[in-house]
C-alpha cells in the first residue's frame, strides 16, 4: 500500500504481527524467529512482506546472516514493544484483579530512591490494598525512561540527564540527591573529620562506571579543585557490591547518602568531609507525558510525595 491510513492499520494489522516485528528485532534471524513463533519460516516470511507492504516500506534489511532493522523500522519496532507491553501488563492485571487482587503495579527507582523513598512508600501502600502486586526495578535514570517509553514501567523515580527529556516526560521534584564520600570504620582515616583530597588519592576508590551521569558530575567535581580522577578505581552499579567492598576493604567510595545513613548510623561507614562539592541534583517522580496514570500509580505518587516530605523534616 503506498498510502498509510489509520483505518487501513487497525483494521488489518493483529497483535501476532507487533509480536513478529518485535521478535525478529530481538533476534535479527528468520529462522530463529520463526521457531520461537512456532511457525514456520515461509510463513514468518509471507506475514512480514505482507505488514511492510501495508505500511510501505521495508522494517528489516536483508542481509546474507542478519536481518538488522532499518531506521524507519525502529519506530515501528518501539510502536511494536509498547503495545506488547500494554498487553502484558493487562492481561496481569486483569487475571489478579479477576482472583481478587487489587492490580499491578510497576516502579523504577534510581540507588538513592530505592533505599528509603521508594520502600516506605512500598509498605504503605500495601498496607491500603494488600493484594496489590509490586515490581521494584533498580536502575540508572536514562534506563528507567527508556522503560518508561517501552511502557515497562508505569512511574519511575530518577532525574534528567539531559534537556530533551523534558519533552517525553512530566517530573515532579522529590529533593536533592547529596553525596558524600565514605570510609570503614577500620580505615586510617575513620577517626577523622576532614581529610585533603590529596590524601585519599593515595587510596583505592569504589565509583560508578564512567559514562554514567553520576560519574560525569563527580569528573566535573574533581576538575573544579584541580585534582586528577582516581586512577585506582573499582567500578560498578551494583549497590550490593559498592557497600560490600567498602565495608571489607580500606577503600574510598562516593555515594549517596541515602544509601549510606543507615551504615552510618551502624558504625559500620563514616562520612569524610573534604575540598570535594559534588553539585546536588534533583531528583523526582517521571512519569509518560501526557497520560492518565491509573488510580494506584495515582496513590503512590502521592505518598511518594508525603514520605519525602517526612524524610526532609527529620
Amino acid at each position: 500500500m503506498s498510502n498509510l491510513s489509520y483505518s487501513s492499520f487497525h483494521n488489518w494489522m493483529k497483535l501476532r504481527h507487533l509480536v513478529l516485528i518485535e521478535t525478529l528485532a530481538r533476534t535479527n534471524n528468520m529462522h530463529l524467529t520463526a521457531e520461537q513463533m512456532n511457525l514456520s519460516q515461509p510463513a514468518i516470511s509471507k506475514m512480514l512482506k505482507e505488514i511492510e507492504n501495508l505500511l510501505g516500506f521495508k522494517l528489516f534489511e536483508r542481509q546474507s546472516k542478519s536481518m538488522p532493522v532499518t531506521a524507519l523500522g525502529q519506530q515501528v519496532v518501539r510502536y511494536a514493544q509498547r503495545v506488547l507491553n500494554d498487553a502484558k501488563n493487562f492481561v496481569e492485571e486483569i487475571e489478579i484483579l479477576r482472583q481478587g487482587g487489587h492490580g499491578f503495579l510497576k516502579v523504577g527507582g534510581i540507588f538513592a530512591a530505592t533505599a528509603i523513598v521508594i520502600p516506605n512508600t512500598v509498605i504503605e501502600i500495601k498496607q491500603k490494598w494488600p493484594l496489590l502486586s509490586i515490581d521494584v526495578v533498580e536502575q540508572t535514570s536514562d534506563h528507567l525512561m527508556e522503560m518508561l517509553s517501552e511502557h515497562t514501567l508505569d512511574l519511575a523515580v530518577g532525574r534528567f540527564t539531559n534537556i530533551t527529556q523534558a519533552q517525553f516526560f512530566d517530573f515532579q521534584a522529590l529533593g536533592p540527591e547529596p553525596f558524600c564520600i565514605v570510609v570503614n570504620s577500620q580505615h586510617p582515616f575513620a577517626q577523622r573529620t576532614f581529610c585533603k583530597l590529596e590524601e585519599l588519592m593515595e587510596w583505592p576508590w569504589v565509583l560508578y562506571p564512567k559514562g554514567t551521569p553520576i560519574r560525569e558530575r563527580m569528573e566535573r567535581a574533581f576538575t573544579r579543585v584541580n585534582v586528577n580522577i582516581p586512577l585506582n578505581t573499582v567500578n560498578t552499579m551494583s549497590m550490593q557490591t559498592f557497600l560490600q567492598i567498602l565495608q571489607g576493604a580500606p577503600m574510598v567510595g562516593m555515594l549517596p547518602e541515602a544509601m549510606v545513613s543507615q551504615h552510618v548510623s551502624d558504625g559500620k561507614l563514616h562520612i569524610l568531609q573534604t575540598d570535594l562539592i559534588l553539585e546536588s541534583q534533583d531528583y523526582g517522580i517521571l512519569t509518560r507525558k501526557g497520560e492518565k496514570l491509573s488510580e494506584t500509580a495515582q496513590n503512590f505518587i502521592e505518598l511518594l510525595l508525603k514520605n519525602t516530605q517526612i524524610n526532609s523534616k527529620m
